[in-house]
């Protein structure tokens, strides 16, 4: 304990940190859970698989969403690795047009996984997790999800990324 002392004070605040982090380009994925009308998502960045063995993801979520207490309560969640075709609704779950709700699913193709969690047909790859554990740090809760089904899609696509305050295309190699 003693080392925590010899830290120097902190300099950073949010604002710098966000404006840091804009310059990482990160990998889009959209995340729902809930079922029927029950529906919600959101757009994200931190998504990313914690363990090969067993198969668990990891996924950062702000509790002052809409998507947060539905992940809570269902117990699942499903994240949907976007192409860049997937554009609008990256939009649209990051709340771009005011869609809320299972408002955000219309206009697109949607698959009921085995968690009852619904996976964009279209995506890159779906992964879906039934909530294993969450981390509640400050505004976040971080989200360990065992994997339940994967469904990859065959089509190749350019993968849709987000850095300095845009969506880009990534070209498959």
């Amino acid at each position: 304990m003693a080392a925590a002392a010899l830290l120097p004070p902190l300099s950073a605040d949010g604002t710098l940190l966000r404006q840091a982090m804009r310059r990482l380009v990160g990998g889009v994925v959209v995340v729902t859970a809930g079922i029927g009308e029950d529906r919600i998502g959101l757009t994200a960045t931190s998504a990313a698989s914690l363990s090969i063995d067993p198969p668990t993801m990891l996924v950062c979520v702000n509790r002052s969403s809409s998507t947060w207490p539905v992940i809570a309560r269902r117990r699942h969640f499903c994240v949907s690795i976007l192409g860049e075709g997937q554009r609008a609704i990256a939009e649209r779950f990051a709340g771009i047009g005011g869609h809320r709700g299972a408002a955000r699913y219309l206009g697109a193709d949607w698959t009921v996984m085995a968690s009852g969690a619904s996976g964009l047909t279209e995506a890159q790859a779906i992964i879906d997790c039934a909530l294993e554990e969450v981390i509640e740090r400050h505004s976040h809760a971080i989200l360990l999800g065992a994997v339940r089904e994967v469904r990859l899609n065959q089509a190749e696509q350019p993968a849709l990324a987000y850095g300095a305050g845009r969506f880009i295309g990534i070209p498959p190699d």
